[in-house]
């Protein structure tokens, strides 16, 4: 029993041994990360090779659902709605599906990316989109999938997919151009109120420029339909700095009165103290 115990042993610990050592994988992982226009897109494919055999219409059967790679789903991810030929794609992380043929492939944006393999039926609420794409042939043969994104502009780029003898590329469009009129617009309109808010606490924070502030939280507080009491208390504070007491008080008064009905005890302590302080109370 003793030797039995010892031989069980000694073939775990071999085993162990074994497993940790590496091998190349059969279908090594890849991972595409790039920038189009302002968009991220990244994909994360696994790569098998042909050794020798037939692909298309064998290995991968002609009008069959393939996981368009090896091992786990291929996914991709866009950091912004894109167009995929036509059809609108919301942000997010998508497995990509294709149904080949000899003279074009069914691609799928699917958005069930997790798991390994593709589904023995696709779930129509499941896929995002789905565009047609001509195949293109190559002369020399490509012994690893590979896929690309190539054909880069400020506002596109095309998805290639290529193994064997075969390319398919899928084009797609970015919001490039609606990214930054929008952000133009909003830089040319000038600061927002937030912005004129944020900066005038800053001054009064760190002591800076007490005139400038003032100019800055009235434009804020003219943009507020209902300033609340801490945004009152602020310019409360601002307008004593530049040495208007009588509208500090009545700034504090307000922004005291707002305290109370909304049970802020800190800012209640804090109005009273003040306004103590300016002789108001």
């Amino acid at each position: 029993m003793k030797k039995l115990v010892l031989f069980t042993f000694a073939l775990t610990l071999m085993f162990s041994v074994d497993a940790q050592i590496k091998t190349p994988e059969s279908s090594p992982a890849a991972k595409i990360e790039q920038v189009v226009g302002l968009t991220d897109v990244t994909v994360e494919y696994s790569r098998p090779a042909m050794r020798g055999r037939t692909i298309f219409g064998n290995l991968v059967p002609y009008g069959k659902v393939w996981r368009t790679g090896a091992n786990a789903r291929t996914k991709i991810t866009f950091s912004n709605d894109v167009t995929v030929a036509g059809s609108a794609l919301e942000a997010g992380t998508y497995a990509i599906f294709t149904i080949p043929s000899a003279k074009s492939w069914d691609v799928i944006f699917y958005t069930d990316y997790s798991g390994g393999g593709a589904p023995a039926e696709l779930d129509e609420s499941k896929v995002a989109a789905r565009v047609k794409a001509e195949v293109y042939p190559i002369e020399t043969d490509i012994k690893s999938f590979t896929i690309s994104i190539d054909d880069i502009t400020s506002g596109s780029a095309v998805l290639g997919m290529m193994w064997e003898k075969t390319y398919v590329g899928v084009e797609f469009e970015v919001p490039t151009d609606e990214t930054v009129t929008a952000a133009i617009e909003k830089v040319m309109a000038g600061p927002s109120t937030g912005d004129y808010y944020a900066a005038a606490v800053y001054n009064l924070q760190e002591g800076k420029d007490m005139k400038q502030a003032k100019e800055w939280i009235d434009k804020a507080m003219a943009n507020i339909d209902n300033p609340r009491f801490f945004q009152l208390h602020k310019q409360a504070l601002i307008y004593a700095e530049v040495g208007d007491k009588k509208g500090a008080i009545e700034l504090a008064k307000k922004s005291l009165a707002d305290a109370k009905k909304s049970n802020s005890s800190a800012y209640i302590k804090l109005n009273e103290d003040v306004l103590k302080a300016w002789g108001a109370m």
